[in-house]
């Protein structure tokens, strides 16, 4: 489970949106130099991204905004998600061309071309259509696990 710190700045009925600071992790990773996106991360490092989450075990009342959280995501839907954008466009694109060139006369070039538009744009329609019917899916979202610090109660001045 990959795990990050942010903190809350909006609260909806079903969900809080959270503030995050990019950190890279490549440190870590065996790829190193090699990876493409060691080089976009060190770009935006220091960058701050928002984030829908669930509220998980507590109730949204019970947070408010500016409170800072851990929020965690499972690495299966990380690799799935992985798959779902990149490799689904990718295998309609191909799929396309090849039947198009297959059952269509003609200039088999064009038609590979053609169908390989085609099947890209059904490739992005599926992606599309997925991640709406999955928005609001708790196996697909991030989830709030804890709050670290809550926000301190304002003073009054006398």
């Amino acid at each position: 489970m990959l795990t990050e710190t942010g903190r809350v700045v909006a609260i909806e009925q079903d969900g809080l949106w959270v503030e995050t600071i990019r950190r890279t992790t490549c440190g870590s990773c065996a790829a190193q130099k090699g990876c493409g996106h060691g080089l976009l991360n060190r770009i935006s490092d220091g960058k701050r991204g928002y984030i829908r989450v669930l509220p998980g075990d507590r109730a949204i009342e019970h947070y408010s905004i500016d409170d800072q959280v851990l929020i965690s995501i499972p690495e299966e839907v990380i690799l799935r998600g992985s798959f779902i954008a990149y490799g689904l466009p990718l295998m309609a694109m191909l799929a396309g061309a090849l039947a198009a060139v297959r059952w269509l006369p003609g200039n088999e070039d064009l038609l590979a071309a053609l169908g390989a538009a085609a099947g890209l744009m059904l490739g992005f329609s599926l992606v599309r259509w997925h991640g709406a019917r999955h928005r609001r899916d708790p196996n697909f979202q991030p989830v709030l696990l804890s709050v670290i610090a809550p926000l301190a109660e304002p003073v009054a001045l006398l």
